[in-house]
């Protein structure tokens, strides 16, 4: 009810890594994005790097399909998803927490790039029967 959506413009720091759930099959991929902000200092007269976030981004079904086969290390892209904080325990026993984006939607930032779309289509139903009787004729 009360998600939190972001979107995140910066750089692919993880290559995609992908796999399929236990459960259901379903297809995840996930990688980190960082995105820092940059200004430009008039006394030095160049851009220098400001605040940074670091975030890991998880990727279902579709999504997932497309990002894997289409981003890599260092792509600058443009992220939107829902916003979260992961709480869990290091080896040492100390608290963590890490934040997170399940991501709706995954770009390239074509200000900084070109890129052509390659639209996928979903295998749509068939009116071909298939069965065995068909063969013996």
């Amino acid at each position: 009810m009360f998600d939190t959506y972001v979107t995140l413009v910066g750089n692919i720091l993880t290559a995609p890594e992908w796999r399929r759930t236990t459960n259901t099959n379903t297809l995840v991929a996930s990688f980190r994005v960082a995105s820092t902000a940059r200004r430009f200092d008039r006394d030095s007269n160049r851009w220098v790097d400001g605040n940074s976030l670091r975030v890991r981004v998880t990727c279902w079904r579709r999504l997932a399909e497309g990002v894997a086969s289409s981003v890599m290390t260092g792509d600058p892209v443009v992220v939107v998803g829902r916003l979260y904080t992961r709480d869990w325990a290091d080896v040492d026993g100390n608290n963590r927490t890490s934040y997170e984006v399940e991501a709706v939607a995954v770009g390239h930032d074509l200000s900084r790039g070109k890129a052509r779309f390659a639209r996928t289509r979903a295998a749509g139903a068939t009116s071909e029967i298939e069965d065995d009787e068909g063969l013996r004729a």
